[in-house]
């Protein structure tokens, strides 16, 4: 969590409680963001990962591939600048930046103000590109339908046993795959430890650099969307 322990089982316990009520006010407004979703027909995506996996380069590359009939949307979330946006920008989808300062994740009251500075009438899918963070952002539910986690190829096959609380509650991107020849990543190892946490997550594997696994995400997005599985 986002919180220093306190000195004392008394001081501990006041920060448990206060994070209880913290935890409790956004899970309230992550419920409301998901009935303006649902009332605006709109599929919302939290994509989460550590810094450098690759969310935004999967954006600019899903935004290149997916059907035009399909209007997108982007909601940026960074301690600072705005670099992010202005690539998504540059593409021609409406995006709103988030600057969080020395927050280290996106929580609901946060994505509420920012939906509100879309077209949401004109969105199809809203992808929200959560802090660079394995840790933090997967204790706060934002009130998209969908969570996703990148784990890129580069970063060890570790990651689901050490930080298994964000692969509990999302999908799997593995990321930068035509990367593998150069590391010792084990794919079937980060898979099966993936899958303990999570026997239910969808897992597709994919380079947005070279395209490879790409075919497969959009139609996965493109299901969802024109079904209205989310």
């Amino acid at each position: 969590m986002c919180t220093e322990c306190g000195c004392g089982s008394k001081g501990h316990l006041e920060i448990i409680e206060v994070e209880e009520k913290i935890l409790a006010a956004n899970d309230e407004r992550a419920r409301h963001n998901r009935e303006t979703l649902d009332g605006h027909g709109i599929c919302g995506i939290n994509l989460m990962s550590s810094p450098g996996a690759g969310k935004t380069t999967l954006l600019e590359r899903t935004i290149e591939l997916l059907d035009s009939k399909f209007e997108l949307g982007v909601i940026e979330g960074d301690p600072e600048t705005d670099r992010d946006a202005e690539r998504i920008r540059a593409r021609g989808v409406p995006v709103h930046q988030i600057t969080t300062g020395q927050a280290c994740h996106l929580d609901a009251a946060m994505l509420h103000e920012a939906m509100h500075q879309l077209p949401l009438g004109t969105i199809d899918l809203l992808f929200v590109e959560n802090v660079g963070n394995l840790v933090c952002p997967a204790a706060f539910e934002l009130g998209t339908h969908l969570n996703v986690v990148l784990l890129s190829i580069t970063e060890g096959d570790d990651k689901p046993a050490k930080y298994p609380t964000v692969f509990r509650k999302a999908d799997l991107l593995l990321t930068k795959t035509d990367l593998l020849p150069y590391t010792d990543f084990n794919i079937e190892k980060a898979i099966r430890e993936a899958r303990v946490l999570n026997p239910q997550m969808k897992i597709f594997q994919l380079s947005a650099k070279t395209g490879e696994g790409m075919k497969e995400w959009i139609g996965n997005l493109h299901h969802k969307i024109s079904k209205n599985y989310f």
